[in-house]
């Protein structure tokens, strides 16, 4: 793996209420703005794992990974050093949780609340994307 890549799972987490309301999971951290949570990934860790990781740690969340929904990939700096980024979205079931301690702010809404809240155009695509492989997924649970 390219030294100068860091490797992030990105979780587009939905729940299902009783009545059928489907609300997604966002947060906000270090006044950046709303977004999917994201987990940059330990050596030695999938980014599966790091998504599992992260909701449970910070988010209290009991979740399964259901399917990939989309990458993206751009460059920012760290430490002063420029560095490439790849993030690998899931689209992941929220099972149970807590508290989600492990953000500034945190909250459950409805796709388009969701979407207007997003400050990252590209991550707008990806809960669209998400969205679809949702239908999909729901389709072959009623079968």
């Amino acid at each position: 793996m390219n030294n100068n890549l860091m490797l992030v799972g990105g979780a587009v987490v939905f729940k299902r209420a009783n009545n059928g309301r489907v609300d997604w999971f966002l947060v906000e951290e270090n006044s950046k703005g709303w977004e999917i949570p994201k987990a940059v990934v330990r050596k030695g860790e999938s980014s599966v794992r790091a998504v599992l990781r992260t909701m449970g740690e910070q988010a209290g969340m009991s979740c399964r990974v259901l399917e990939e929904v989309g990458r993206i990939e751009d460059n920012l700096e760290v430490n002063g050093k420029k560095t490439s980024r790849r993030i690998i979205y899931y689209l992941v079931l929220g099972r149970t949780g807590g508290e989600a301690l492990g953000f500034d702010s945190s909250a459950w809404l409805n796709l388009n609340s969701a979407l207007k809240r997003v400050s990252w155009e590209k991550e707008k695509m990806i809960l669209k994307k998400a969205k679809l492989e949702f239908e999909k997924w729901l389709s072959r649970q009623k079968k």
